[in-house]
């Protein structure tokens, strides 16, 4: 029956504790909920949820806790429901104790933007105590001669239950001699006390029980009672009496265990035992008799057990004396506990980061911490720092919760990580103070771009470069770190000589190594610039570049090329002619050379490196001129073999080497009757060379024949002239066709001198100059050299009867003058006339070049050796048809004649039917051989 209207009265009083909640929940402020004792775990305390404007389903997204600083955690939350419920059972008396409201602070935490709402939970009271009483007999002595109305205080019960749960009466069983009777005690406490109503005798009744109940307001009222034992004692005239009604005493509560309080006494005026006063306390509770202790027989009061300002600040303990004869009086001892500084602050990281971006803008919030102390008065307030001048600061937020900031962007190429140390200090004498310490690691942001050690490098690599082969390396540095900091390296896209940069050039992505694809040629190119690009990781990636200059180093890879003399290709060489009568010194010709390198590569040194006849030339070092040593003697022979070579100041040199034939004569006629000694080098095809030569001037010398007996028919007034022609032209005939293989040396011919032919009868001195025609570049086709056209012309020939008996020259152009240095060809002009002018008369040098070119044609119709097409003389395989000089620089293609508006032009303009400038010769017949 007791346990089902213990059920109804739970059940009551939990609508009213939700009929209250709803009542606190209307008000603004702090979240207040109400939720009574003795509940089951999890019992429903209010929708926490809805209060903080979070859907339920929130509450663990956004990291919603409860932050408690109790041993014990007494609330939960639902995260299904989004509720705030019990942990466990909650005891409003072990909560509270003697408190008659009961409520309990908690906070909440929202993780994600670190807020803090204070809640407040009331814990109702539950009629779950009954009274109790602290013996369960008590003994009281009484004379039996104690006057009607004297008192006697009895023991009080003890309800740690509030309000009407709490003691709310008391009753005495009904007897004939005491009755009972209350009497006001602190704090509006009703204290009982036990009444004598009539006379005791002690004959009579020695003892009388009696049973005291205790009542409390609940529903149902529970009850306890404390049973009284009444001896009746013999006669005892005094009644002891205190020295103080009220004893009061403030006490640190830093006091050690068995320091004396203080002391009370009490005197009775009677003899013998019943003068004898005994001390004990009185409706004392537990714990303050766990802390305090009384002497029975001096009074001393002594410390038992530890003084807690911060649990109790005051005691109140009533003492009793009591004589041998049973008298008793009693006083009271009020003891205040003062405040001592001895619990130093506390420091609770209620939530906190351990990174924090290093881009992170000034009030980011690092951690959040509670700083509590438990003293009171200036011993309680503590102000909370962040030592060493770091970039932090701590804010206060919430009650006694501060949150730790940044006051500016961090760094964390600068500083990678902190140790924040946190300092709260109390505000007693002496001060205390706790610290406590938060690692705090800055984490990477993509703020630095990678970084070149220069602005721009040059590399310098040797030409010639193997393919595939590094040669520098580039390095950028990035003071970010993991993916921010891998750097890759790529080259910009270009373009060089059309084609792409990466053609050339690749860099390892990793390294930033720099391979050669190709090998370099600096006579291709000599430098090149290329951009390097760097890029980082990051997010955003972040690049830079850099400029690289490559300049290509010249190395000694190319021999000198030697242009003049051309180097032949078909076995014959070139004739340069010398007089005999050439002093020493005498420029013979100059070899040109040219070296495609550059610097001291291309620096070119001469020298003759074999002679027929040593001692005979000599040849400049740096200039290539070949040049007589020394007289030439009659005994030098014709035909002077020279091998010059060129060779350059590279490391290692390189050379070239060239032959140059040089003939020596004074005259054409001793050239022509000399050459036709001079034997060409001996080679596997000499015995058919020999035979196609002997059959080609034979069949010269028939057709020139004919030709004479035809002029000497048509000219016989001049047979003497014709007699002397037929002279020369025995020795000219008998001159092999490979001795004017040489271009060169057939144009040096023809250049160089005026030969004298003697054509008159009067005189062997008469003699007609061999004008050289402006066109001698050029060599006579085979269609020309073919015909058989007359030399001599009948009608208008300049040797007919209305002429004179001699061939009239035109007057020479004064202005076609070439020194020795000036003049055209191979090398110069030789030893002869300086101010010597150029012919115009092209009769008697075509006439020569149709002989010599005859002959040559003649014997090109076999399988000749000398190469080349037919009628070219072997010059068709080494130079082309039509030979032109065109292999010679731009120096040789344009020369300006002095005191004339025409320059020396090629042979292909020549064929072109240009006509040469400067010229006073017979145009008809220039003009023909054009046309030819």
């Amino acid at each position: 029956m007791g346990n089902r209207l213990l059920r109804l009265d739970r059940s009551g009083l939990v609508l009213l504790y939700i009929f209250l909640r709803t009542l606190q929940e209307s008000g603004a402020g702090h979240i207040r909920y109400s939720v009574p004792e003795e509940t089951d775990k999890g019992f429903f305390v209010g929708n926490i949820s809805k209060d903080l404007g979070l859907e339920p389903w929130e509450l663990a997204e956004r990291g919603v806790r409860i932050i408690s600083r109790d041993r014990m955690q007494l609330f939960a939350l639902n995260p299904r429901s989004g509720s705030l419920i019990t942990a466990g059972r909650l005891d409003r008396e072990e909560l509270c104790e003697t408190l008659s409201s009961c409520f309990l602070n908690i906070e909440i935490l929202v993780e994600d933007t670190l807020k803090i709402y204070g809640v407040e939970v009331e814990i109702m009271d539950v009629n779950d105590n009954a009274p109790s009483f602290q013996e369960a007999e008590i003994e009281i002595k009484v004379s039996e001669h104690a006057p009607p109305g004297s008192r006697f205080p009895l023991p009080s019960a003890r309800d740690p239950d509030v309000g009407m749960n709490s003691l709310q009466s008391y009753r005495l069983n009904p007897n004939s001699y005491f009755s009972l009777q209350m009497r006001d005690g602190t704090g509006g406490a009703k204290n009982p006390e036990l009444v004598l109503e009539g006379s005791l005798d002690r004959e009579k009744e020695a003892a009388h029980r009696l049973l005291l109940t205790a009542f409390d307001g609940g529903d149902p009222i529970q009850q306890g009672a404390v049973a009284i034992r009444v001896v009746v004692l013999d006669v005892n005239d005094h009644v002891p009496k205190f020295t103080q009604s009220v004893y009061r005493v403030s006490i640190p509560e830093n006091l050690s265990s068995g320091t004396r309080v203080l002391m009370v006494n009490a005197t009775d005026p009677d003899e013998g035992i019943n003068g004898e006063v005994g001390y004990s306390f009185q409706n004392m509770e537990s714990k303050t008799s766990e802390i305090f202790q009384l002497d029975s027989q001096t009074g001393e009061v002594l410390i038992r057990g530890s003084l807690d300002f911060e649990k109790y600040r005051f005691y109140e303990i009533e003492i009793q004396g009591q004589d041998g004869g049973g008298l008793s009086t009693t006083a009271k001892m009020l003891i205040t506990v003062v405040d001592v500084n001895d619990n130093a602050p506390e420091i609770t990281i209620t939530s906190s980061t351990n990174s924090v971006l290093e881009s992170s803008p000034p009030g980011t919030v690092i951690a959040l911490l509670n700083v509590q102390d438990q003293d009171s008065g200036e011993n309680g307030q503590v102000s909370c720092f962040v030592l060493n001048s770091l970039p932090f600061k701590l804010e206060k937020t919430y009650g006694n919760y501060y949150k730790l900031i940044t006051t500016r962007m961090l760094d964390r190429e600068q500083v990678h990580s902190y140790n924040i140390t946190l300092r709260a200090t109390d505000q007693g004498f002496p001060p205390l103070s706790t610290e406590t310490h938060i690692s705090l690691n800055v984490a990477d942001d993509n703020d630095n771009p990678p970084t070149f050690a220069d602005s721009s490098y040059s590399v310098y690599i040797p030409e010639n470069n193997a393919r595939g082969a590094s040669f520098f390396s580039v390095m950028a540095i990035d003071l970010d770190s993991s993916e921010n900091s891998q750097v890759t390296y790529s080259l910009v896209e270009d373009t060089l000589q059309g084609e792409p940069l990466s053609s050339y050039i690749s860099i390892n992505s990793d390294t930033g190594t720099l391979y050669a694809l190709r090998s370099f040629d600096y006579e291709q190119f000599r430098d090149l610039q290329l951009w390097v690009t760097a890029q980082d990781s990051g997010k955003p990636p972040l690049s830079s570049n850099v400029s690289v200059s490559i300049f290509v180093l010249d190395q000694n890879d190319n021999t000198p090329e030697i242009l003049y003399p051309a180097p032949p290709t078909d076995g014959s060489t070139g004739v340069e002619l010398a007089p005999r009568s050439a002093e020493p010194g005498y420029l013979v010709t100059k070899v040109v050379a040219v070296d495609r390198d550059s610097g001291q590569n291309a620096w070119l040194s001469y020298r003759l490196l074999k002679a027929s006849e040593p001692g005979l030339f000599a040849v400049g070092l740096h200039t290539g001129e070949v040049r007589t040593a020394r007289a030439l003697l009659d005994r030098d022979a014709l035909k002077q073999s020279l091998v010059v070579a060129v060779q350059d100041h590279g490391q290692p040199p390189l050379s070239a080497t060239v032959t140059l034939t040089v003939a020596v004569a004074d005259n054409i006629p001793d050239v022509l009757a000399d050459l036709g000694s001079i034997r060409t080098p001996a080679d596997p095809g000499d015995s058919d060379l020999t035979l196609y030569l002997v059959v080609a001037v034979a069949a010269v010398s028939c057709v020139f024949l004919a030709f004479v007996i035809v002029l000497l028919a048509l000219r016989l007034r001049r047979w003497h002239a014709s007699r002397l022609l037929q002279a020369s032209g025995g020795g000219l005939v008998g001159v092999p066709a490979s001795h004017f293989v040489g271009v060169d040396g057939v144009r040096a011919f023809l250049q160089t001198y005026s030969h004298e032919v003697s054509l008159t009868a009067d005189s062997r001195e008469s003699h007609v100059i061999f004008p050289q025609p402006n066109y001698a570049d050029t060599l006579i086709s085979q269609e020309s050299c073919g015909k058989s056209e007359p030399l001599l012309l009948s009608g208008s020939s300049a040797f007919s009867k209305d002429n004179h008996a001699l061939i009239q020259q035109a007057p020479p152009n004064t202005d076609w003058r070439f020194s020795q240095t000036q003049r055209p060809g191979t090398s110069g002009s030789q030893n002869g006339d300086e101010t010597g002018t150029w012919p115009n008369n092209q009769f008697d040098t075509e006439m020569l070049q149709a002989m010599i070119l005859a002959s040559a044609s003649e014997a090109a119709d076999g399988s000749s050796t000398l190469g080349g097409g037919t009628g070219t003389m072997g010059l068709s395989a080494r130079y082309g048809p039509q030979f032109t000089l065109q292999h010679v620089p731009d120096y040789r293609q344009n020369v300006y004649i002095p005191g004339s508006n025409a320059t020396l032009t090629s042979a292909a303009g020549k064929r072109d039917g240009k006509a040469p400038a400067g010229g006073n010769g017979n145009k008809k017949k220039s003009g023909k051989k054009e046309k030819k």
